[in-house]
């Protein structure tokens, strides 16, 4: 049986890696894309997710636009780590389709109503489409099976020493997100920076024919990978230009692949509030385990990174093959 998700992301080299797997894995019914602006542009955000979306044969799923700028705060981007166009040096035919009419907010509130109990969220960019969401139409949060996001941090962050990007693009919406009485299943940089794409993994990727060859591997071979120290001694998240990883965590595949597999990670019921207001800390995720507090989260603190690369790596695969 399948699992119902809408995919709100800001494509980005692994949310274009996290669309390839959700159209690809059988246990998932990808009802929609919806697009916000984070690590590039919405303009290209929204024309990435289109174009990944066609390429892998997702070309009957609707694309929404959604928020080109967070909440309070001037617009952010992450153009040095996943470049201008926003997947690296992956170049993809141009859609033959444009977005759906009207707004993410709109798109997600009316898809989740029809179906209560039904839809799984996923939010792999900025929160800021589904804290509009929730401050219209408040119920969301009941109306959910489950909601995911890809940010955060129980630790340290690669944007700042405190904050990871999505969370720090727009710290207001991620504290909306996180009041809002449901349970946000975090898969933070605490597990998505062991989920790397080795040598062996991009070996493996090397043999599925288009998939691998003209997204996968182009792609990932320009992610400048802001975890880890840059050259000359730059620490993470220093903007400067950077040397393109070695081997690139693919984050947001982590969030999708959580949904049909939830036995790759392990979770820890924690509190995790949002800073909003520090100068050396906005955008981080203070997290709190200790057993007397209320969890308005479930945190992932471990995972099987062998599973974990076994199912993506077997799900491209069967993609690839239907792409022949």
């Amino acid at each position: 049986m399948s699992t119902t998700i809408i995919l709100d992301c800001d494509p980005g080299i692994d949310d274009a890696l996290a669309i390839a797997f959700a159209a690809g894995h059988p246990g998932i019914d990808l009802a929609g894309i919806t697009t916000v602006a984070g690590n590039v542009g919405l303009d290209k955000t929204t024309a990435n997710a289109l174009a990944v979306a066609s390429f892998v044969g997702a070309a009957n799923v609707p694309v929404t636009a959604g928020c080109a700028a967070p909440l309070l705060r001037p617009a952010r981007h992450a153009r040095h780590v996943h470049g201008e166009s926003g997947l690296g040096a992956a170049v993809l035919p141009p859609p033959r389709r444009a977005a759906r009419d009207g707004h993410a907010i709109d798109f997600i509130i009316s898809a989740v109503a029809a179906a209560p109990g039904q839809i799984t969220l996923v939010a792999t960019g900025p929160l800021t489409n589904i804290a509009l969401a929730l401050r219209r139409e408040p119920r969301l949060a009941r109306w959910v099976r489950d909601f995911v996001i890809m940010g955060g941090s129980a630790g340290r962050g690669n944007v700042s020493h405190a904050a990871e990007f999505n969370i720090w693009a727009d710290p207001e919406a991620a504290c909306v997100v996180f009041g809002a009485g449901w349970t946000v299943r975090m898969i933070g940089l605490d597990v998505t920076l062991r989920a790397r794409a080795t040598a062996a993994v991009r070996s493996r990727m090397g043999e599925f024919g288009v998939l691998g060859a003209d997204l996968l591997l182009p792609a990932l071979a320009r992610y400048a990978d802001p975890s880890s120290a840059a050259p000359g001694g730059r620490s993470p998240g220093s903007p400067g230009d950077r040397e393109p990883a070695g081997d690139p965590p693919v984050h947001d595949v982590c969030a999708v692949v959580s949904v049909v597999s939830p036995g790759i990670f392990t979770y820890t019921p924690a509190s995790v509030q949002v800073e909003t207001t520090g100068r050396l800390t906005s955008g981080m995720t203070v997290t709190d385990f200790s057993p007397a507090i209320i969890p308005n989260a479930a945190v992932a603190t471990d995972i099987d990174v062998t599973g974990f690369w076994d199912e993506v790596l077997r799900t491209y695969a069967a993609l690839a093959a239907g792409l022949r």
